[in-house]
């Protein structure tokens, strides 16, 4: 469960990394905590990055899919997003989080959006829209996040931010 085999990346992005000897779906997977949810990154570029969740395992006590679920999803994907724009040399740090929750799910997949409302040097943001099986919208979420740069000592980027 959350393996990232399937990803498809722009050639180039694939090109820029090889030529690093960096893997690519290691390091923009969802991370520990997508991957315990299920979180799967099925598309990811600067422009937009694609992935989906399970509603099941997913719920809070009322059988509905956990806000919190829905924000590590826009989270995971957002950073992406934001790492791919930031390239090689930075590591994106979340710093800001929103979601608005539009319905109430009990079971399926959802497929989150990540598309870029402002790609800077120092900053990314992007909104997520997470939608249920027929297409309708369950969350709305924004995301910004600091691109630092990268230094010897920050770990592996991994798509995820620290804040």
């Amino acid at each position: 469960m959350g393996e990232q085999q399937h990803v498809k990346f722009p050639q180039e992005v694939l090109d820029e990394y090889t030529a690093l000897g960096v893997d690519l779906v290691a390091l923009f997977s969802a991370g520990h905590l997508g991957n315990r949810m299920g979180v799967q990154i099925v598309e990811a570029a600067a422009d937009r990055v694609v992935g989906t969740m399970p509603v099941e395992g997913n719920t809070q006590p009322y059988g509905l899919l956990h806000g919190g679920a829905s924000a590590v999803l826009a989270e995971t994907l957002g950073s992406v997003g934001a790492m791919l724009h930031g390239g090689t040399s930075k590591i994106a740090v979340g710093v800001d989080l929103n979601c608005t929750h539009h319905r109430g799910i009990r079971s399926g997949l959802v497929t989150g959006v990540a598309t870029p409302v402002h790609r800077g040097r120092t900053t990314a943001t992007y909104e997520i829209v997470i939608s249920d099986e027929q297409d309708r919208r369950v969350c709305t979420a924004r995301l910004t996040c600091l691109l630092r740069d990268l230094k010897a000592d920050d770990a592996a980027p991994a798509g995820g931010t620290a804040g």
